[in-house]
């Protein structure tokens, strides 16, 4: 399994987030790293201004990301590459969306929480498709589906589709 993947996983995560935006048209509203103002108010407890959260480091979000993506969609139980993409995934999406679509995916139940039968059912797939490159290939296409599906593909789609090349080119760098 992939416990030591998260170091390069939030690399991953970073380089695709980028810096600081406040998008109209992106729902997220005010973002830096990824991380939309209403995550961070929720992980400090606090109400940021525009200066706290163009301020934010890797250092600061990192903390949050293993908490509240990586551990959620139990990256250090998934074989090492499709820990990224579902981490991924669950930055961009919401870590309920990336999991019910893998569980979807594998014949599990689509209960939006990753556990023991989810990574039995993993198991049987992997052999099933013949190994965890095929596995991450058909969760990149099956995110690409959901991405093409929404109104905004016009304005963000663009960045979504290289964002997901980019993602399986890497998680299968990493099997």
């Amino acid at each position: 399994m992939a416990t030591e993947n998260f170091e390069l996983a939030l690399e991953t995560i970073l380089h695709h987030e980028g810096g600081f935006v406040n998008h109209p048209r992106d729902p997220g509203g005010m973002t830096n790293l990824g991380v939309t103002k209403r995550v961070w108010d929720e992980w400090t407890g606090g109400d940021a201004d525009e200066d706290e959260m163009r301020a934010l480091t890797p250092e600061d979000v990192g903390p949050l990301y293993k908490k509240n993506y990586w551990d959620r969609v139990k990256g250090d139980d998934l074989p090492s590459g499709l820990d990224l993409a579902v981490f991924d995934w669950a930055v961009n999406s919401g870590t309920g969306r990336a999991a019910k679509k893998l569980q979807s995916m594998i014949g599990a139940a689509a209960d939006g929480g990753i556990g023991p039968n989810t990574l039995r059912a993993l198991d049987v797939y992997i052999d099933e498709v013949g190994g965890v490159e095929e596995c991450i290939k058909n969760y990149t296409e099956v995110r690409q589906e959901f991405y093409e599906s929404l109104d905004t593909f016009d304005t963000f789609g663009k960045g979504w589709s290289r964002r997901n090349a980019e993602t399986c080119e890497k998680a299968i760098e990493l099997i």
